[in-house]
């Protein structure tokens, strides 16, 4: 009797144990609160029931880790976290996202090494800074697919790893186009606040520049200048703010691309003081920010990365178990649609942009069909300003 007892408790505690063996990935969800002050993290969701079928929401788990900046930045980090986390909401996938506790490669491995003791394994991080995060760990990590937007070969010192994928994006195309409509909508005193003179923000500028010149050159216009600067810094502060104030009040300045993240903050201040100035802003439409900021109608448009699309692909191709298909590679998005401005991963918004009867949607979509039919070409060259023949640009080098 004792041995048949003794039988049926040990049979009982096998059972037990492989019942919670079965739910440990499930219920490692809530570990992502106790960071402590090295982080900042969104609850994460729980996976619907899918009833286990193939390539299902239980078999990954999503984690987003900001860059220097946080999800607050009114651009790259806060469009790609509400993408990842809509997308994860939508089809029932854990979430969460990090805040890495300073400014360094080693902060932003830990919050990958945290991320993957909690069982994340699908981590998507936005932002050229994680060049040395992927090159420290991607090979600790086979395990993780890892997406890297605006990080290229040349941030990973050469060959991405294969179990990475780097989206970069033809920033000098939307900037073109910035740039053209702007002059198109009658802006002749121009200038350009650039954030740190990494790569992306130099396409960006210097594609503003060509498409200010273009446009300059086909309206027959004589006179117009470009202002062109770097704050050398991605966020604003008053001496950016003063300086702006000056071009604005004292140059009479018109309208400020902004490309710089958060350095926007002191455009927009500084347009709010001179009434009919305006920004333009970056990475998203920050139309919505801004006018809610600094007055309704300050945003003349915004020079776009098709973020959210890019997010929405990747985690679906990864769900879908077609990440191999990306893995390895580092991929430059511009433009696939010459009818469908929208479907492309540079453009300026159809809805928010001030349209007016120098340029309109009409005008907009004829521009990007001769930029998908290659009848205009834009350079991507950083080495160099580039050579205008119609306008003016007063490079100002760095305001710190």
């Amino acid at each position: 009797m004792k041995k048949l007892f003794a039988i049926l408790l040990t049979l009982a505690m096998v059972l037990s144990l492989a019942a919670c063996g079965g739910n440990d990935s499930g219920n490692s969800g809530d570990s992502g609160s106790t960071g402590g002050d090295s982080q900042q993290q969104e609850p994460a969701t729980t996976p619907a029931d899918d009833g286990g079928s193939e390539g299902g929401a239980s078999d990954i788990r999503v984690a987003m880790i900001t860059d220097y900046g946080d999800i607050t930045d009114q651009s790259f980090n806060q469009t790609t976290y509400e993408a990842s986390k809509a997308w994860c909401e939508a089809n029932g996938v854990d979430f969460t996202y990090y805040k890495p506790a300073g400014d360094s490669t080693a902060e932003r491995v830990a919050m990958v090494e945290k991320a993957a003791d909690e069982e994340y394994n699908v981590i998507v991080m936005p932002g050229f800074a994680f060049g040395e995060t992927i090159t420290q760990v991607a090979d600790v990590y086979p395990e993780i697919s890892f997406i890297a937007l605006d990080v290229s070969e040349g941030d990973v010192g050469g060959a991405v790893p294969g179990n990475v994928y780097c989206a970069v994006y033809k920033e000098e195309l939307c900037g073109y186009m910035a740039g053209y409509a702007a002059v198109k909508l009658g802006y002749t005193h121009l200038g350009y606040l650039g954030g740190m003179a990494v790569p992306a923000v130099q396409r960006f500028g210097y594609g503003y520049v060509q498409g200010v010149d273009a446009a300059a050159g086909e309206m027959g216009l004589s006179g117009v200048t470009v202002e062109y600067v770097y704050g050398n810094q991605f966020f604003g502060d008053p001496d950016i703010t003063a300086y702006v104030d000056n071009w604005y009040q004292n140059l009479g300045v018109e309208v400020v691309f902004a490309c710089g993240g958060g350095i926007c903050t002191s455009a927009g201040e500084a347009a709010a003081k001179v009434p009919g100035t305006k920004v333009i802003g970056v990475d998203v439409d920050q139309s919505f920010n801004l006018d809610a900021a600094y007055g309704e109608g300050v945003t003349l448009t915004s020079a776009m990365k098709g973020l959210a699309a890019t997010v929405d692909h990747m985690l679906t191709e990864v769900q879908n178990g077609n990440f191999g298909n990306y893995a390895g590679k580092a991929e430059a998005l511009g433009l696939v649609s010459g009818d469908d401005p929208s479907a492309n991963y540079v453009l300026i918004p159809m809805e928010t942009t001030q349209w007016g009867d120098g340029f309109s949607q009409d005008d907009y979509k004829a521009l990007v069909k001769d930029m998908f039919d290659g009848k205009i070409t834009v350079s991507d060259d950083i080495s160099a300003m580039p050579a205008v023949s119609n306008i003016t640009v007063n490079d100002l080098g760095n305001i710190k």
